[in-house]
């Protein structure tokens, strides 16, 4: 006959400490973490999914939410109050107009090809370029395209999103909310594709981007 007590070690935690679970790890992890990672450290039988989304609804409007990050899960300062958390002193990592131009591409693009980087933006791309976005974390390398000689391919990063509160490449901010964020000069970004009749050059912008 089987033994209740034993039974019971494998059973899963109610619901509710599931959920506590979920909201230590999300807050130990400066990373973002996917269900499967929380699963692989919850007991046998957990449902994390389930513990997320109720964890999600219970920070809905607190000061800090979960967010989806990517295929991933954080814990992040809401939007509306991340002005509290900047220092007096701001340090700005600039990046050079091809660095700027190459990483419009590959998030509005991609997975895209460094040849299909080098004919949208006219020009050829240095391997310094592609080198300095890949040490910031912020492109990757895809998979290779089935076209002759297989090419690699680039996609933004998990990190990337992070970065700019972004779910996914989707939720891509359009030219006017770019430009109204001054984030970007009158030019759209190369190869966007995107129609805006009132587009004019205003010269380069350096400073799309912080870090």
């Amino acid at each position: 006959m089987p033994d209740p007590e034993n039974e019971s070690l494998f059973e899963a935690p109610p619901m509710a400490e599931q959920e506590r679970m979920v909201e230590a790890i999300l807050f130990a992890t400066a990373e973002p973490v996917t269900l499967a990672e929380l699963g692989s450290r919850m007991p046998m039988g957990s449902d994390p999914a389930e513990a997320l989304a109720l964890l999600r609804k219970r920070y809905a409007g607190r000061g800090v939410n979960v967010v989806k990050v990517g295929e991933a899960w954080a814990v992040r300062t809401a939007p509306d109050l991340g002005f509290l958390m900047r220092h007096e002193v701001v340090e700005t990592r600039k990046l050079s107009r091809a660095a700027i131009e190459t990483l419009a591409i590959v998030a509005y693009h991609q997975p895209v090809t460094r040849a299909e980087i080098e004919e949208i933006r006219g020009v050829s791309v240095s391997r310094g370029t592609i080198d300095l976005l890949i040490e910031m974390d912020w492109i990757r390398l895809g998979r290779r395209k089935m076209t002759p000689g297989r090419p690699v391919t680039f996609v933004v990063t998990q990190a990337f999103l992070d970065h700019f509160g972004l779910e996914s490449a989707r939720d891509l901010p359009g030219l006017k909310e770019l430009r109204a964020a001054g984030l970007l000069d009158n030019r759209p970004p190369p190869g966007a594709d995107l129609p805006d009749p009132d587009a004019e050059d205003d010269g380069d912008q350096t400073d799309m981007f912080e870090e």
